[in-house]
């Protein structure tokens, strides 16, 4: 899985020069040379094998083969929206929601919010995905949302059926029974800041038809709450489990 690189460019078979960051990292950094077979993608949802044809430290020249179509995507739609943490911390839960699977990130604006999203920073999440997606061999991209103010996020008319908001003190352990998460159902998860939500924010929620939910009694980081939720769903539904267990 390693050995794959990655281009926004079509794909399909014959030859293809691959430049910038990627070619430099293939030729320089990983040493690949002519001969040498890896694996490109563009986020389609296929893999494309390829044969080095020649590299240099700024264009590769590969003959690149049929893509082929893979199946590493969950079987149901989960969505994380999530205040950002502070520091690195933000790239480490763009990496891990990459690899488990998660379709969409987005960042949240909230009355306790600290570190306020970035047009950089946004960039920089969606190169973090990118390399995630390299190493855990997802051959689609999480999408990384614009900001999202919580008071219009919350009553989005797109909003699936099934959406959570995590709180601290609420009385119900997430997963609920109730949510079986069938082949090609859609969820979206919230979390809050690490001051966490407001009651009005929470209100707001309640009112908007989310179901509030506990990941237990202990107060976690945005990241912990945000990764810890998406492994429940991402386990459960390739497990097949027509209803999920609490955590």
């Amino acid at each position: 899985m390693a050995d794959r690189f990655y281009t926004p460019q079509p794909l399909g078979g014959g030859s293809f020069v691959l430049d910038g960051p990627e070619a430099h990292h293939l030729a320089v950094v990983r040493r690949f040379v002519p001969g040498d077979r890896v694996t490109l993608f563009n986020g389609d949802g296929k893999d494309y094998p390829a044969l080095i044809l020649s590299a240099d430290k700024r264009t590769v020249l590969l003959d690149v083969h049929a893509g082929v179509v893979v199946d590493r995507e969950l079987p149901v739609r989960v969505e994380i929206a999530a205040a950002l943490p502070k520091g690195d911390r933000g790239d480490f839960l763009i990496e891990k929601l990459t690899e488990l699977g998660m379709a969409k990130f987005t960042p949240l604006v909230t009355n306790r919010t600290v570190v306020q999203p970035k047009d950089g920073r946004r960039e920089r999440f969606q190169r973090a995905v990118i390399e995630a997606s390299k190493q855990c061999g997802r051959a689609v991209l999480m999408e990384v949302g614009l900001p999202a103010e919580w008071t219009e996020y919350v009553r989005a008319s797109w909003l699936p059926a099934e959406r959570w908001v995590f709180h601290t003190t609420a009385p119900n352990l997430f997963p609920h029974p109730f949510w079986k998460g069938d082949a090609g159902s859609h969820i979206v998860l919230a979390v809050g800041p690490e001051g966490g939500f407001t009651d009005e924010e929470i209100a707001a929620a309640v009112a908007g038809g989310w179901r509030v939910g506990s990941l237990g009694p202990r107060v976690l980081r945005v990241e912990t709450a945000a990764v810890a939720a998406a492994a429940v769903l991402a386990v459960n539904s390739l497990a097949g489990s027509a209803s999920p267990g609490p955590l």
